[in-house]
C-alpha cells in the first residue's frame, strides 16, 4: 500500500482520503486592531524637579580623592585614588585577591585615548620554591 501511495504521489494523482483536506493555517490571518494590551499612563514624579542652574557650571572641573582598607579582622584590604583635570581622569585601585596576591590596576581616560587600564599582580610573600621528594621505596622483608 505504501508503495502504491508513493507511486501515485509521484505521478500527481490523488490519493482517497477519508480525512477531509483541511488546511492546518488559515488562509486569512486576522490581526486585532486593537492591542491586547492597553497603554499605561506613567505617574506624576511626587516631588517637584528642581532647576538646573547652569551659571555653576565648571568647564574646567577638578577632583581628587583617596581612600585605603586594611581591616586585619576580616583580611579585607584595598586602596583607590583617584584625580581629575578637566576632561583626563587619572587613578589606580589594588585588592587582595583570593590566592593571595595583590590586583593593582593603573588607569587613565580622556577624550583622545578613552579608557585604558593596566593590570599586574605582585605577589605578598615570597613563595618558596617547591623541592620535589621521592615518595619512599618500599622494601618487601619476609
Amino acid at each position: 500500500i505504501l508503495a502504491v501511495a508513493v507511486l501515485a504521489i509521484c505521478r500527481g494523482a490523488v490519493i482517497p482520503s477519508a480525512f477531509p483536506a483541511i488546511p492546518a493555517v488559515p488562509a486569512v490571518s486576522t490581526v486585532p486592531a486593537v492591542p491586547a494590551i492597553p497603554a499605561t499612563l506613567a505617574a506624576q514624579p511626587v516631588f517637584p524637579v528642581a532647576a538646573v542652574d547652569a551659571t555653576n557650571y565648571d568647564p574646567h572641573p577638578q577632583y581628587s580623592y583617596a581612600y585605603n582598607v586594611q581591616d586585619t579582622l576580616t583580611g579585607d584590604a584595598k586602596s583607590q585614588h583617584e584625580s581629575r583635570d578637566g576632561d583626563i581622569v587619572s587613578g589606580s585601585y589594588s585588592f587582595i585577591e583570593a590566592d593571595g596576591t595583590r590586583r593593582i590596576v593603573e588607569y587613565t581616560a580622556d577624550p583622545v585615548n578613552g579608557f585604558n587600564a593596566v593590570v599586574r599582580r605582585e605577589p605578598l610573600a615570597v613563595v618558596k620554591p617547591v623541592v620535589e621528594v621521592a615518595p619512599p621505596s618500599l622494601v618487601y622483608q619476609p
